[in-house]
């Protein structure tokens, strides 16, 4: 059966099956949230002094006062958290959920 697909298979020098390709948004739905990815941009972000939780708010394009809202505290609370180098996981725990992302992902 040849159906059509958008997958492309790369093959090694030996002949064999090597590399597959895939849309992105397939790969998402198979592994993102599996594998916990984090972008680039948030990595960089914090490669570059930012923590975590403001890496991750400012790639998904919130503000503060929209996690603090998400989260029933103040937005100078949330801004306390924000700063934070060693947040309590129960913090964590708690900006993950409001972000949308796993502890997983938040906590690196």
């Amino acid at each position: 059966m040849n159906a059509p697909t958008d997958i492309q298979m790369i093959k090694g020098p030996d002949g064999n099956p090597a590399f597959v390709v895939l849309p992105y948004a397939e790969f998402m739905s198979l592994y993102g949230k599996e594998r916990n990815l984090i972008p680039n941009e948030v990595v960089g972000a914090t490669v570059d002094g930012t923590t975590p939780i403001r890496a991750w708010r400012e790639y998904l394009g919130l503000t503060q006062d929209a996690v603090a809202q998400r989260m029933g505290i103040s937005q100078p609370t949330y801004a306390k958290h924000e700063k934070s180098l060693r947040p309590r996981a129960s913090t964590i725990a708690r900006i993950a959920v409001a972000l949308g992302i796993t502890r997983e992902q938040l906590d690196f």
